[in-house]
């Protein structure tokens, strides 16, 4: 019957309800685990003081540093080695070649984050010690490289399906004009896929800011400010998973529920940003 909905759609209608309430939930309740932390105005310590909980003092401003130059450096570095690889990928390999590279891309997507940790222990770390760093060869700049790698399917997935949803009649006025392979992508292709590039860029940053080992098996782990890229740090997440062995009483243990509201919080930017520019990619369409 017209404006009666079936069983399926209303299974569907339940499931997204008890999604929203779930994530709802969550979040009340990291606010109420972190709201000792939180009460008395002491929000704006919490983000801008310094972790030394042997004196009562428990900022994640240091974390949250962290987080962020490991997040932008990774994305800053793997942008332009997704991009081309999805250009490479959509345009300019040979038509054979072209499942074989995606493959290869899909297999890089399958491989454990522990592994690519491992890796960078025993080849680019020392690497880094030698060459770059000098002390013990952890540091922000050690984890952005290999979350770089890590980030890089996502981002390059994300280009590829922009780059092939260009409207063909677009590539075929580019050829009928005498436009190369690498004229077509710089001129026609690239400019019309701007928010699928967009968007990548953002699930990019938002897979760094969440990721975990990587931080922690690359990153040091250093409470203090980091100065340059070159020192190690901490991030939130690897702060998470270093506090939480801590008495669930103490403030230290507190903690990790601030962090959790921190990345949350950043998460709801990342998903609003999102939607934001699907809706302007929606309009012009019509």
């Amino acid at each position: 019957m017209i404006g009666r909905k079936s069983p399926l759609e209303l299974c569907f209608q339940l499931a997204a309800m008890i999604s929203g309430g779930l994530i709802i939930a969550v979040f009340l309740l990291m606010l109420y685990l972190a709201w000792p932390l939180l009460e008395g105005g002491e929000i704006i310590d919490l983000l801008r003081g310094e972790w030394q909980p042997t004196v009562g003092k428990y900022g994640i401003y240091p974390m949250l540093l962290g987080s962020m130059q490991i997040s932008i450096l990774a994305v800053c570095i793997s942008l332009p080695l997704s991009l081309g690889s999805a250009s490479v990928i959509t345009v300019l390999a040979p038509r054979g070649l072209r499942p074989r590279l995606l493959g290869m891309v899909r297999l890089m997507a399958g491989v454990p984050t522990v592994v690519y940790g491992f890796v960078a222990i025993f080849l680019l770390v020392p690497f880094m010690r030698e060459m770059i760093t000098g002390g013990s060869g952890f540091s922000i700049l050690t984890a952005a490289l290999i979350l770089a790698l890590l980030i890089a399917p996502t981002m390059i997935t994300l280009f590829i399906s922009g780059l092939q949803n260009v409207p063909a009649p677009y590539s075929r006025a580019a050829d009928a004009l005498g436009a190369r392979p690498i004229q077509r992508l710089l001129y026609v292709l690239l400019p019309q896929c701007l928010p699928a590039i967009s968007a990548g860029i953002i699930l990019g940053l938002g897979r760094a800011m969440g990721d975990t080992l990587i931080s922690l098996m690359l990153a040091g782990n250093s409470i203090a400010v980091p100065e340059s890229i070159t020192e190690p740090g901490r991030s939130l997440t690897s702060h998470i998973a270093l506090v939480i062995a801590a008495d669930f009483s103490s403030m230290e243990f507190k903690t990790i529920f601030a962090c959790a509201l921190v990345l949350y919080l950043f998460t709801l930017l990342f998903v609003a940003t999102l939607h934001l520019i699907s809706s302007r990619v929606g309009k012009n369409l019509r």
